[in-house]
C-alpha cells in the first residue's frame, strides 16, 4: 500500500514539476508596461472606483426624472359587526293612500362586514420644483465621478512610472554586474602576470598581495552586483505581477534622446492643464459648489405631482361596501415647507460650504505641489544630462588611462599601484556612467509625468 501511494505521489510531481518550472520572458520597455498595466491590481481597485461614481452619478440624475411604484398588498381584518339600519314597527303610523307598513321591526344592512382586503396601486410621482435639491446633487455627483475618473489617469501615470524605474533598475543591475566581472576579469589577470612576475624576481610578494586583496575587494562586489541583480527581479516581477522567481531578460536598451524642454514656467502652466490631480481637485471644487447648492435647497419649498391608480377589494370609495375589485384613480399636488427645523437646513448649508473650502484649499495645495515637483523635475533632468555628458568623458579618459598603465606595467615602466588605481579608476567610470544613463532616463520620465504626458 505504502508502494502504491509512493509511485502516486511521485507521478503526481512529474505531471506538475513544468508549474514549478522557472519561467523565462524577453520583454521590451514597451511589452513590461503592457504587461503592467494589465496585471495591475491598484489599476483595477481605481477601475472599480470609476465604476462606482459613475453609477452614482447616474443614481443621482433619476431623481429629477418621473418614477413608477406598483405596490400590493393584502390584510384579514377581525370580524365586526355589519353596520344596519333598523325601522321599528309603527313608527311612521299609517299613512293615507300609502303603502301599509311591516307589522314587524325592519333591519336594512347599509355596511357589509368584508374581513379580506387586497391592494393593488400603481403610483407615479414627478417632482416640479425642490430649490435646487435634486439638480445640486446630481451635479455633484457627476462632477464627482469626473475627479474620480481623472485619480484613475492618475494613479496609471503613477503606475508607468514605477513599471520604467522598475525595468531600468534591472538595467542598472544587470549593467553594474557586467563591469564589475570585466573588472574581476582584469584583476585576474593582472595578478597572473603579477604572480609571473615575482617568480622573475621583477615584482616583490608585497606587490603581489596587493593584487590578490584587489581581487578579493573586486569578488566581494561580485557578489553583491549579483544579488543586486535579483533583488532587481524580483521588484520588477512585483511590478508586472509576475511570480517573482520569472527570469526576465531586458530586450530594450537606453537610447538617448536629448529632448528640448520649454522654460519652466510654460512646463508649469501645461501641467496645470494636463496634470490628473489638478483636473480632478477642479471637478471637486465644482461639486462643492453644487453641495452648497444642493444643501440651500432646503430653505425652498418641496412641490411634487403624484398620481394613483388604485384598484381594491373593496374599494372604500363605493358605498356600500362590495366584497369585488373597483378601480379608482386620484391627483395630488403636494407642496411641503420647512417651518421649523431646528436649523437642520443651515447647519447642512455651513457643512457643505466648508467642503467648498476644503476642496478649494486642496486645489491650491496640489497646485503648489505639483509647481514644485515640475520644477524639481527640470533641475532633475538638467542636473543628470550634466551628469552624463561628465560621465562619457571619464569613460573614454579612463579606458585610455587603463590602456597606457597596462602596457607600461607589462614593459616594466609602471608600478603596480598605478595600475590597480587605473583598473579601480575604470569601474567606477563606468558605473558612474551607467548610473547617469539610468537617472537621465528616470528623470526624462519623471518630468513628462509631472506636467501630464
Amino acid at each position: 500500500m505504502n508502494q502504491r501511494l509512493t509511485k502516486l505521489l511521485l507521478l503526481f510531481l512529474i505531471a506538475e514539476l513544468p508549474m514549478f518550472a522557472q519561467q523565462k520572458l524577453s520583454l521590451t520597455i514597451e511589452q513590461a508596461l503592457q504587461i503592467g498595466m494589465e496585471n495591475s491590481k491598484a489599476l483595477k481597485t481605481s477601475g472599480f472606483k470609476v465604476d462606482a461614481a459613475d453609477a452614482r452619478a447616474s443614481e443621482m440624475n433619476t431623481l429629477g426624472l418621473p418614477s413608477l411604484k406598483f405596490t400590493g398588498a393584502y390584510t384579514r381584518l377581525s370580524d365586526v359587526p355589519a353596520g344596519t339600519l333598523s325601522i321599528p314597527k309603527g313608527l311612521f303610523g299609517t299613512v293615507p293612500g300609502g303603502p301599509s307598513l311591516p307589522p314587524q321591526d325592519v333591519n336594512s344592512v347599509l355596511s357589509p362586514t368584508i374581513v379580506n382586503n387586497y391592494t393593488l396601486r400603481a403610483t407615479l410621482q414627478q417632482p416640479l420644483f425642490t430649490g435646487g435639491k435634486i439638480s445640486g446633487a446630481a451635479n455633484a455627483a457627476e462632477y464627482l465621478s469626473q475627479a474620480t475618473k481623472e485619480d484613475f489617469k492618475k494613479d496609471q501615470a503613477e503606475v508607468l512610472y514605477s513599471i520604467k524605474a522598475a525595468y531600468w533598475n534591472l538595467f542598472r543591475a544587470n549593467e553594474f554586474k557586467k563591469f564589475v566581472d570585466e573588472n574581476v576579469n582584469q584583476i585576474r589577470s593582472h595578478a597572473r602576470d603579477a604572480e609571473n612576475l615575482v617568480k622573475q624576481g621583477m615584482l616583490t610578494t608585497n606587490d603581489l598581495m596587493k593584487v590578490q586583496v584587489q581581487l578579493s575587494d573586486a569578488q566581494v562586489r561580485q557578489i553583491d552586483a549579483v544579488n543586486g541583480v535579483k533583488l532587481s527581479m524580483y521588484v520588477l516581477n512585483n511590478t508586472l505581477g509576475l511570480p517573482l522567481q520569472t527570469e526576465i531578460t531586458l530586450a530594450s536598451t537606453i537610447q538617448i534622446n536629448d529632448r528640448s524642454w520649454n522654460a519652466v514656467d510654460s512646463l508649469i502652466d501645461r501641467a496645470f492643464e494636463k496634470r490628473p490631480e489638478v483636473l480632478g481637485m477642479n471637478a471637486r471644487v465644482k461639486a462643492g459648489e453644487s453641495g452648497v447648492t444642493a444643501a440651500r435647497g432646503g430653505w425652498w419649498p418641496q412641490i411634487y405631482l403624484i398620481g394613483n391608480y388604485n384598484y381594491l377589494r373593496p374599494n372604500s370609495r363605493y358605498f356600500p361596501a362590495i366584497d369585488a375589485f373597483k378601480d379608482t384613480w386620484d391627483a395630488t399636488l403636494s407642496f411641503s415647507f420647512d417651518i421649523w427645523n431646528w436649523w437642520q437646513t443651515g447647519y447642512q448649508s455651513n457643512q457643505a460650504q466648508a467642503q467648498l473650502a476644503q476642496a478649494q484649499e486642496g486645489l491650491s495645495m496640489t497646485k503648489d505641489g505639483v509647481m514644485l515637483e515640475v520644477t524639481q523635475s527640470y533641475l532633475g533632468v538638467n542636473q543628470a544630462k550634466e551628469r552624463k555628458a561628465v560621465s562619457e568623458l571619464g569613460v573614454k579618459l579612463a579606458e585610455e588611462n587603463y590602456k597606457i598603465m597596462d602596457d607600461k606595467y607589462k614593459k616594466g615602466l609602471a608600478p603596480n599601484s598605478e595600475l590597480l588605481d587605473a583598473e579601480v579608476a575604470l569601474l567606477q567610470s563606468k558605473l558612474n556612467l551607467t548610473q547617469s544613463l539610468v537617472d537621465y532616463e528616470l528623470s526624462v520620465a519623471r518630468l513628462s509625468k509631472s506636467i501630464g504626458e
